[in-house]
């Protein structure tokens, strides 16, 4: 085995890679699509299999744009919701704060003790 044949063997393996990546990257969107039919991604996974190249080069001009939009739509819904649950998350004070705060109305007599007995239940559950 050459030199020329081993650089040739990592470049095609390369090429297989990143082709798969492409073709995974490709579906994924394909059936996350809610606005495509199931008959037109039907149609679209069978070029994928039986014209690959083709199909995939095809996929990209006609929906490209709408790839990249879906994309950046998806993101920014998981950063919402992963905003919306870090400030309902830091919005709860500590166990150790409600418990202070509990001890306080106990101390000021708004609360008896078996209420501040429950309430500290409450917040060692959490």
């Amino acid at each position: 085995m050459s030199f020329w044949d081993i650089v040739w063997f990592i470049i095609l393996s390369y090429a297989l890679v990143a082709y798969l990546m492409l073709l995974f990257s490709l579906i994924g969107d394909l059936f996350r699509d809610r606005d495509t039919s199931g008959f037109v991604k039907a149609l679209w996974f069978i070029a994928f299999i039986f014209v690959p190249f083709l199909s995939a080069m095809v996929y990209l001009i006609v929906r490209g744009k709408g790839m990249a939009e879906r994309s950046v739509r998806r993101m920014e819904v998981a950063k919402a919701e992963q905003d919306r649950y870090i400030q309902q998350v830091a919005g709860q004070p500590s166990p150790a704060a409600q418990i202070a705060e509990a001890q306080q109305l106990r101390d000021a007599g708004e609360i008896t003790a078996d209420e501040f007995a429950t309430l500290k239940s409450r917040a060692l559950a959490v």
